[in-house]
């Protein structure tokens, strides 16, 4: 069987500038990282601002399982099934960390005929937008450390300071440290630790923020510890954002790139959804909607992570509306729910899948909550049966939804356009309808009982003493009014990754909430949600080869 790496190779791709001059755009627009990827310029981003948006179409997915979903396939296969069927579309994609690439998940564009390329750039150092996010993080942490060291004028508590450096590994020895070790010299000794880099606020800045100025704007707003009298520290108060925002004045240009059958494609930024907001940027997602009819995103994780903070974080920030939600569901990841054990999905079992669709029914629940309208595309496998597959056609068809087979992995856009004709028909009847869950003036507990009652199914929030501290510091100090982004596990609809299906009657604990003020949100973080992944067993990294020519093997 052909891999997807061997899939990526053989494609003969264009150069970077024809996939830009498809979109209007000149070879002065755009800035070349060799012949197949680009950053869009300002000057391009300023003077297509008056353009009018195309429709937005999300891509989301059921609870994933390590089955796999396949939710970035789908979102590149159906952009290519649009421009099949004449529409000019584009789709627009977080970029791959180096942690999961070289953890569990192996490469992260796409798979089989539904890919980003040239997907091993993509899938390692790309454009070195994560550099940039990394370097600005630690640079910012190295000059609070330093302002301490010498005068402290500010006054900033050693033992209370929030700013964690971060690197793009996973790697959990280094989720808590003591630096400063070595005598005075050295500095001053305190513990510490990393998060990984898609967990920086300076990425969740970078994908939240319209324009550069806003970027330093943001990071001017972020809250890097607190004073001994317990007084929020603020970036601006050091005068470092302009400094920091230096540092990523390429990182906020979109890339440009395009798939396995030549539809362009903005990959950019890149949050987890189960630590941060999981979207690509608003600037590219912006851009792609102003130089196209229909563009096709994607949000991190299932409904319940990504899409939520989608609508409720993204939207707000970007000032644009979703038409349409494609939701993701597969036969195999509907056993698993359904009692059905890892290594005997491929086994037919109709009785899982139908044990399974409790969660389908939570996630469609869900997505009437947003007033969204929306289609479940069923990604087929080669082990699914026509009876497991017409178990879950019968159940959407039942629940109210369109329901539609695709084999995008298998076949590229040629294997959907049903669903991209639906999505059409869907979109152009009328005007988006959009509405959010929760009211950002409510009280920072109303909106997280909004959160995890009404997406996740909990009967109740409970918090440990720390998180009651920080939420008096919360509301003390006015950052109470600010929308939530709750980190929790993407492999349960509760806070407990153990439990499948549609878990009832749980509490979602809540063991402290951080202060992104400078992204604007909170982070309630809940159950044992790490911001430092560490590797599994058997990474990735042990088949990850690179051949005496630098071609690139080993990445799925």
């Amino acid at each position: 069987m052909i891999s997807d790496l061997d899939i990526a190779q053989q494609t003969k791709l264009k150069h970077i500038h024809e996939i830009a001059e498809s979109l209007g755009l000149e070879k002065t627009d755009v800035d070349l990282y060799g012949d197949y990827k680009a950053k869009v310029r300002y000057t391009a981003l300023k003077r297509i601002e008056d353009n009018p948006f195309g429709k937005l179409i999300l891509v989301s997915a059921i609870t994933p399982t390590p089955a796999g979903e396949g939710k970035t396939t789908m979102a590149i296969g159906l952009s290519q099934a649009l421009n099949q069927l004449g529409k000019k579309s584009i789709v627009a994609l977080r970029e791959p960390s180096l942690g999961p690439v070289f953890g569990i998940k192996g490469g992260a564009a796409g798979g089989g005929w539904s890919q980003v390329l040239p997907m091993e750039d993509i899938n390692l150092h790309f454009t070195g937008d994560f550099h940039a996010v990394t370097a600005a993080n630690n640079t910012l942490a190295a000059l609070i450390d330093n302002h301490i060291y010498y005068d402290n004028e500010l006054d900033i508590d050693p033992r209370r300071i929030t700013w964690k450096r971060v690197v793009d590994v996973n790697d959990r020895m280094l989720r808590d440290i003591v630096i400063g070790l070595g005598g005075r010299t050295q500095g001053f000794p305190r513990e510490d630790g990393f998060d990984i880099t898609p967990a920086s606020e300076i990425m969740a800045i970078i994908c939240l923020s319209n324009n550069m100025d806003e970027v330093k704007e943001r990071i001017g707003n972020i809250t890097v510890g607190f004073t001994r009298r317990g007084a929020p520290v603020q970036v601006k108060q050091l005068g470092f954002e302009g400094a920091v925002a230096s540092l990523l004045k390429d990182a906020i240009k979109p890339n440009l790139v395009q798939t396995t059958e030549g539809t362009p494609a903005f990959v950019h930024g890149g949050p987890f959804a189960n630590i941060a907001q999981g979207a690509n940027s608003i600037i590219a997602t912006k851009t792609a909607l102003r130089l196209s009819d229909y563009v096709v995103t994607e949000a991190g994780f299932g409904f319940d992570l990504g899409a939520e903070k989608f609508f409720d974080l993204v939207c707000k920030y970007g000032g644009f509306c979703t038409n349409a939600v494609v939701l993701v569901a597969t036969v195999r990841a509907l056993k698993m729910h359904g009692g059905a054990k890892l290594k005997e999905i491929g086994v037919p079992n109709p009785q899982a899948v139908t044990d399974g669709l409790p969660n389908l029914a939570k996630h469609l629940e869900n997505i009437n909550k947003f007033g969204m309208k929306s289609i479940v595309a069923i990604n087929r496998f080669p082990t699914d049966t026509e009876e497991e597959i017409q178990i879950v056609v019968d159940f959407v068809h039942s629940s109210g939804f369109h329901a539609s087979v695709v084999e995008y992995h298998a076949k590229g856009g040629a294997g959907g356009l049903e669903l991209a004709q639906k999505v059409i028909d869907m979109v152009d009847q009328d005007v988006c309808q959009y509405r959010g869950l929760y009211d950002w003036n409510s009280s920072v507990e109303d909106k997280i009982f909004t959160v995890a009652s009404q997406i996740y199914g909990a009967q109740n929030v409970d918090y440990t003493n720390v998180a009651k501290t920080d939420l008096k510091k919360i509301k003390k100090y006015g950052f109470d009014k600010l929308p939530i982004c709750i980190a929790k596990t993407q492999k349960s609809l509760s806070d407990n990754p153990e439990l499948l299906g549609r878990p009832k009657d749980f509490l979602v604990t809540v063991r402290e909430i951080l202060i992104a003020s400078g992204a604007g949100f909170l982070v309630p973080i809940t159950g044992d949600i790490m911001r430092m992944p560490g590797l599994p067993k058997h990474p990735s990294a042990e088949i990850i080869d690179v051949e005496h020519d630098g071609n690139i093997s080993g990445l799925f």
